[in-house]
């Protein structure tokens, strides 16, 4: 062992002789050998000036001049400056927890504001403080249809991201659900026998996705004219951008809309963290897992936040609780509503429409190159196929481009947002062959 020791030899020996150990290495030898470090090999120390200077000379070893075409799930979106600065403010940085509402009232107040941001995309009714990301709220959107319905099958879309399928997986196997997978036509869900299936009451509901995983818009009016048995649920994952320029969830009669706000102001940063929301309507409320705020008035009559349903295991009787999810995405969910208040309606549609433009302007450059688009009817992200998928990145990615997510030997998932400018674009098409 080394000879770091955080107490002085006479009370190490006194801890020693207590246990019945003769010295700290008796103590340690049953720790994998491997783990236990000597010396360390560490540089002579530096000041804070040369440290900087150190780490920025390092960071110019990132290569960080890429065009970015990758999406399924996780996107490369504009950040106005404002959100992180705003962010930043004492009000939300000091509150650790909203518990407390006296001392919590700038989160709580966030939290009402993602709520009603998320009800207003999506067309619900309530919606919960978030979870942990959007496979998260997929899978929890599930308990509650089989909560609902009393049923312990759910039908899900083969079209929806597979990340979210295999948390889904791994929810329904723990909670002893029976996952039914609905095959996929050409890259969207085949409707042919859900009413059927919907209608026979043995399922607790349905989950599909739209845009679904491949960039495909899914058949709205099918979606809207399912006929459900009684309880079951039809359950919709969205991204949150694509509803300002496409229809709603709940004109298609969803019950559960859930989905992710990383696109609303929260950048890529290598995976997360990321925020899934649950929205849905008013009569399922006390089945939303996690938390809810409300507002209302204090003693002195003011404007004032505090947790209303409160559903998780911690704050009631564990057999009660509808889930052992035990956070909400604070800063996650800050950021997406400074974002939201930045942009604003106009804002977030333009970046929307300048999305699917990029992305059909890209779409028909290819295909103008002799490539095939595998997908017609799409948001922001199709499917383009290649000779080799493998060697298409490769020699993309030697020209700074991320060209987008392999699917298969031949298939590559291309998306495009608003931040793709016309010469990204161009020289997409360009080194493409």
């Amino acid at each position: 062992m080394n000879n770091f020791k955080a107490n002085p030899d006479n009370i190490i020996e006194e801890m020693l002789n207590e246990i019945g150990e003769k010295d700290l290495n008796d103590l340690y030898s049953m720790i994998d050998k491997r783990a236990i470090t000597g010396k360390l090999n560490l540089p002579n120390p530096v000041s804070e000036m040369e440290t900087a200077k150190k780490i920025k000379s390092i960071s110019k070893e990132n290569k960080i001049d890429y065009s970015v075409f990758m999406g399924a799930g996780a996107y490369n979106r504009f950040i106005p400056a404002g959100v992180s600065q705003i962010a930043s403010r004492f009000e939300f940085s000091t509150a650790y927890t909203p518990y407390q509402p006296e001392i919590s009232q700038g989160t709580l107040q966030i939290i009402y504001e993602f709520q009603s941001v998320i009800c207003d995309l999506t067309g619900m009714e309530v919606c919960n403080a978030s979870v942990y990301d959007a496979g998260n709220a997929c899978a929890e959107a599930m308990l509650m249809g089989v909560r609902l319905s009393g049923k312990n099958k759910i039908l899900v879309s083969s079209c929806l991201n597979p990340q979210y399928i295999e948390v889904i997986k791994t929810y329904a196997h723990a909670s002893e659900v029976e996952v039914e997978f609905i095959k996929e036509v050409n890259y969207k869900t085949d409707f042919s026998e859900i009413n059927s299936k919907m209608k026979s009451g043995c399922y607790a509901g349905l989950i599909v996705q739209n845009p679904n995983f491949y960039g495909s818009l899914e058949d709205v009016e099918a979606l809207k004219n399912v006929e459900k048995a009684p309880k079951s649920v039809l359950i919709c994952a969205i991204e949150p951008t694509s509803t300002s320029v496409l229809k709603k969830p709940s004109y298609y009669n969803a019950d559960i809309v859930v989905g992710d706000v990383q696109s609303f102001g929260n950048s890529l940063s290598f995976g997360g963290p990321y925020a899934g929301f649950i929205a849905t309507l008013d009569k399922y409320k006390r089945q939303l897992p996690g938390r809810i705020v409300g507002r209302t008035v204090d003693l002195e009559g003011k404007q004032a936040f505090t947790l209303t349903l409160q559903a998780r295991e911690q704050h009631i009787r564990r057999e009660k609780a509808t889930s052992n999810i035990c956070s909400n995405q604070g800063l996650a969910i800050l950021n997406s509503v400074v974002y939201s208040a930045l942009m604003g309606k106009s804002g977030i549609n333009q970046a929307a429409y300048l999305s699917s433009k990029n992305a059909h302007t890209l779409a028909s450059g290819l295909k103008n190159k002799g490539f095939k688009i595998l997908n017609s009817d799409f948001f922001n992200e199709f499917v383009l196929e290649t000779n080799n998928s493998d060697e298409f990145l490769k020699r993309m990615k030697q020209n700074k481009i991320l060209a987008g997510i392999k699917l298969s030997q031949t298939e590559i998932l291309v998306c495009c947002t608003e931040v793709n400018s016309d010469e990204e674009i161009q020289n997409y098409i360009n080194f493409s062959t």
